[in-house]
């Protein structure tokens, strides 16, 4: 059965390879930077008569026209670019309407669509309410400002008091933050800025590729001279015997489909002799993994010289990682390339199912926030050796009680933005029927710009979607491990979401998964955190140093990621969220209003102040004394 899932594989190996190298040919030369005014428009933005849609992202279309300055349309109106900076992803705006002194506009509430938008923190806002009374309007007169016959209200705490007096009809137009000092068509003169979330694609072009996105405008693509990459270009010295290796590796695959569809017949007459042995005791694992020339299974073949030169004979100093299946180590290649070289511990047939594994997934799934393989070495070399893209700035375990934790301690918008990434990844395997099954901050790398990438595949395994469950002996990380998993057999995609959980509680806490000076029953971390969020005692769970105490923002979004690592922590799995509703929860929390939030909280403290000043008990809120998220799923 093995050779007949082997020999599928190849077939549809060959098949994406060259589907893969025709896209990249075609797709590289379109992508190129376009200027519109005194604007440089590239990814993800593009202009759709001039670049290809797959060059960025669909709700980043830009119109230019007469080569004024680029507008894009946001809630059905045109705003202004005033300018892009894409380091910092980016960008100023203005209503082209207010810019034009257009006497007719009317402001209109701004509410962003795009889902990879959203306002930066120094924005403020003005205030329409369009049908309040009149003597709503009056009781707020000292707030009230005048723009073109309507009125309005600036930022301020007492006038979200009218939204409730008003019906709740509240129009809000943003503007440059910071003290006004002129009219209020002034101030929304100022435009504002909008923050994007992508894939930073400095990489790509260091490396000589262009930006963009695939087909399903999903996933950050690559577009190199060669084809499409993952994250950047490969340096090739010349294309030429790159387009002559791929004919010569189609035509050598095409050659080995062939030998191994005749293997198989012979395979399946041994069977029926019942002559086979034991798959673990007679198959020689050569024979499961061909080669193709250069390339193993869609990714370039290192010689163990080249790699002990890179890693300077696997020098101690050179040690980066230690995991339960081998050591990683920093090394540089000759074409400059910075590399993670993991030197898997020994060499046998199961060592060698993880080493094709992680091959398998890493060159089946893309995703900007797994990490990129870059190669190996042949099955017949004298180690196992897997080459990855390396990944400077440590793991997170590193940033929250290891050594870099010494130095410098996470912020929380750090801290959150990890979790968000880590999530969409985890949520991507799931889509693509895997389960990751080693989920932990020791295998989430983060780069310069603390980016994350989940690393280690070696125990990760296929999940059809037709499937409840797989029958397997629990393998993981103490601390991390799905203990209905551990007690049951059965994996699921819920057991990467409970080991997601520890990862948030981790995050929040700063504390390792495992302890053994914490109380027994609270060694592990799971344990302790839920029996902290069960009493709603947070502020024994959640680090001191992030401001839980002293911020409202923090103590509110802290509080919320708890209860949302509670859910994915309970015992029975039917009560976990997928990553797909993890994903979307934390994107939620990261994008509240928090200021919204302190003001009702107040409002709602100083309503228990003057009832208790009148003797008059508080009404009870069973869902502010418990978490409606919480009482959902508290086990049975």
């Amino acid at each position: 059965m093995q050779f007949y899932k082997l020999t599928l594989f190849n077939l549809i190996l060959l098949i994406q390879l060259h589907h893969s190298y025709s896209l990249g040919t075609d797709h590289y030369g379109k992508c190129k930077t376009k200027k519109c005014g005194n604007l440089n428009i590239t990814y993800p933005f593009y202009i759709p008569n001039q670049q290809q849609k797959y060059c960025g992202l669909k709700d980043f279309e830009v119109i230019c026209k007469d080569n004024k300055l680029p507008m894009i349309n946001l809630s059905g109106d045109f705003y202004l670019i005033h300018n892009i900076w894409y380091k910092t992803q980016k960008f100023k705006v203005t209503n082209f309407a207010l810019v034009e002194h257009n006497c007719s506009y009317k402001p209109k509430n701004l509410t962003l669509t795009q889902k990879r938008l959203h306002f930066a923190e120094d924005q403020s806002n003005i205030y329409v309410y369009p049908n309040c009374p009149e003597k709503v309007l009056e009781k707020y007169k000292e707030k009230r400002v005048k723009y073109g016959g309507i009125a309005v209200y600036k930022n301020d705490s007492k006038v979200k008091d009218l939204e409730k007096e008003c019906n709740g009809e509240v129009t809000f137009v943003p503007y440059n933050g910071g003290e006004s000092h002129g009219r209020i068509e002034d101030d929304l003169g100022k435009g504002f800025f909008l923050i994007w979330n992508a894939y930073d694609c400095l990489d790509c072009v260091n490396s000589g590729g262009q930006c963009g996105f695939d087909e399903e405008n999903t996933d950050f693509n690559c577009y190199c001279p060669d084809r499409t990459h993952a994250l950047h270009c490969i340096a090739s010295t010349n294309i030429k015997n790159t387009n002559m290796r791929l004919i010569f590796g189609l035509g050598l695959g095409g050659g080995m489909f062939l030998f191994l569809a005749l293997v198989a017949v012979w395979q399946r007459k041994k069977l029926s002799f019942g002559n086979l042995k034991t798959r673990s005791a007679s198959m020689d694992p050569n024979e499961l993994y061909p080669e193709k020339g250069n390339l193993y299974f869609g990714v370039s073949l290192f010689s163990y010289s080249e790699l002990l030169e890179a890693t300077d004979n696997f020098n101690q100093s050179k040690e980066v990682g230690d995991g339960g299946f081998g050591t990683v180590y920093y090394g540089k290649l000759k074409d400059g390339r910075e590399v993670a070289v993991k030197r898997l511990y020994e060499k046998n047939f199961r060592r060698m199912e993880q080493f094709m594994n992680e091959i398998e997934i890493l060159t089946r799934l893309r995703h900007q926030n797994l990490v990129s393989l870059y190669g190996c070495t042949s099955q017949h070399s004298r180690e196992l050796l897997l080459v990855y893209e390396y990944v400077e700035n440590g793991t997170v375990a590193d940033h929250l009680y290891g050594e870099k934790a010494k130095l410098e301690s996470l912020v929380w918008p750090v801290r959150l933005r990890i979790a968000v990434e880590t999530a969409s990844a985890l949520s991507y395997l799931h889509a693509s029927d895997t389960i990751h099954r080693d989920v932990k901050t020791n295998n989430i790398l983060l780069d310069s710009n603390f980016r994350v990438r989940v690393a280690d595949f070696g125990l990760s395994r296929d999940f059809p979607s037709d499937m409840t469950h797989i029958s397997t002996a629990p393998q993981g990380t103490p601390g991390y491990l799905d203990p209905e998993y551990h007690q049951c057999y059965q994996l699921t995609d819920k057991s990467d979401v409970y080991s997601f959980g520890v990862v948030l509680i981790e995050l929040i806490s700063s504390l390792p998964p495992i302890d053994m000076n914490r109380q027994k029953h609270e060694i592990n971390l799971s344990n302790y955190a839920r029996n902290r969020i069960q009493c709603c005692a947070f502020e024994e769970l959640v680090d001191p140093q992030l401001g839980f105490a002293s911020d409202f923002k923090i103590k509110k979004m802290t509080t919320l990621v708890a209860e949302l690592a509670f859910q994915c922590l309970q015992h029975a799995k039917e009560f976990r969220p997928s990553m797909d509703v993890v994903l979307e929860t934390l994107k939620r929390i990261e994008s509240n209003d928090y200021e919204v939030l302190q003001h009702e909280d107040m409002a709602k403290s100083s309503e228990n102040d003057m009832n208790t000043q009148n003797n008059v008990p508080p009404a009870s809120h069973a869902e502010d004394d418990h978490p409606p998220s919480l009482i959902s799923v508290v086990e049975r």
